[in-house]
């Protein structure tokens, strides 16, 4: 399969498969309770059943053209991920997410493997609108939201239950114009 450079620190994005399953699992392991304060996916994930199940589920939504889960390694290791929770083609809207653990923390890896995705989701299969859900206080993923160039639309207020606790949800998104508007600046800068 493929495996695409982060980056000069060793970092790459490759895509996530059923056989990958007990390092999904190693991952989460290390960072369950990082990981588990905003999302539930170490609840997902609670064991290598669990881990097998979660990745087979992307690869049946990817068979379909509904989702697709993609994780990043660093030097060698899965320290993360980044997928496409929710993949609508017809109406050309995505729904991206992450999971992080905390030794991987604060070095980018999220925005630059998203990077990745945007690309491909505007530029190869023509999607409008790519949306980022995320708690009211996740920070670090919000600031990735913010750094990729999304716009912040509202919060939804105590829809979630997270762990026993109601959290409310703030929506964030990208359009096509607007990516490919920072790009073009991007690039114009490098030159």
């Amino acid at each position: 399969m493929y495996a695409i450079s982060l980056g000069d620190d060793g970092a790459e994005l490759r895509p996530l498969e059923v056989w990958h399953a007990e390092e999904v699992l190693a991952t989460i392991d290390r960072g369950r309770d990082f990981i588990g304060r905003h999302i539930g996916l170490p609840d997902v994930v609670a064991d290598l059943e669990g881990a097998r199940s979660w990745v087979k589920s992307y690869a049946d939504r990817r068979a379909v053209d509904g989702g697709s889960l993609h994780g990043i390694w660093l030097d060698g290791t899965l320290v993360g991920g980044v997928l496409f929770r929710v993949w609508d083609t017809a109406s050309g809207v995505c729904e991206a997410g992450c999971w992080l653990e905390p030794a991987a923390a604060g070095r980018g890896l999220v925005a630059r493997g998203m990077r990745v995705l945007l690309d491909w989701a505007f530029e190869e299969r023509g999607m409008h609108r790519v949306e980022w859900h995320v708690s009211c206080a996740n920070e670090p993923s919000i600031n990735v939201a913010r750094r990729l160039g999304m716009t912040r639309e509202g919060v939804l207020r105590e829809n979630f239950p997270h762990r026993g606790v109601r959290t409310s949800t703030e929506i964030w998104s990208l359009l096509a114009p607007e990516w490919r508007a920072a790009r073009a600046r991007t690039e114009h800068n490098d030159h």
